[in-house]
């Protein structure tokens, strides 16, 4: 059996899970999700747990095993606590700013970066340098972190650039000086 798989999920009070045709809606204080099961997945919503179990131990249903469980723990997680991805703006100059719903991004380019927020994603700018991306999708908010870093990425030699907090960069020594 799957490790994480046959682990069942707890159900907090206040959050409502459904699965039909395929289908596992979760609604919760902080909004509902909805994901698509696959066919050979079984999901179960009894005595307060949601169980997942598959019909055999081929490496495919094996695999789905793990992560149809995994896909609806995060749901239960979302819609009650949410998830925050925190990010790091480092180099001289660099900030970040909200204009209304948009991120604005000020990072050694001749321009500024404006970036709208993908849809359940939420930008917070704590100070000029710190922001987060908040949501209760899972994959929304990484993606949109994912996006936000890629405008500039922390370069090997001084480290300047967007990071996610906590995030280590590894620095490479310079040229050496010639004889």
């Amino acid at each position: 059996m799957s490790r994480v798989g046959k682990l069942p999920i707890p159900v907090p009070a206040g959050v409502t899970i459904s699965v039909a045709n395929g289908v596992c809606t979760v609604t919760g204080p902080k909004g509902t999700l909805v994901q698509d099961i696959h066919e050979n997945m079984n999901v179960v919503v009894e005595d307060g747990q949601v169980i997942v179990t598959r019909p055999d131990d081929k490496p495919d249903n094996r695999a789905l095993h793990g992560l149809t469980r995994a896909l609806i723990n995060n749901m239960v997680t979302g819609v009650t606590t949410g998830f925050r991805k925190s990010m790091e703006l480092q180099g001289t100059g660099y900030r970040a700013a909200l204009q209304g719903q948009t991120l604005v991004l000020t990072v050694g380019y001749s321009h500024q970066v404006e970036m709208p927020p993908l849809d359940g994603a939420a930008f917070t700018v704590e100070t000029n340098t710190l922001l987060h991306v908040d949501g209760i999708d899972k994959q929304v908010v990484g993606q949109q972190a994912a996006l936000i870093r890629r405008v500039r990425p922390p370069e090997p030699y001084h480290g300047k650039g967007i990071r996610y907090r906590g995030e280590f960069v590894k620095l490479k020594a310079g040229k050496a000086k010639g004889k």
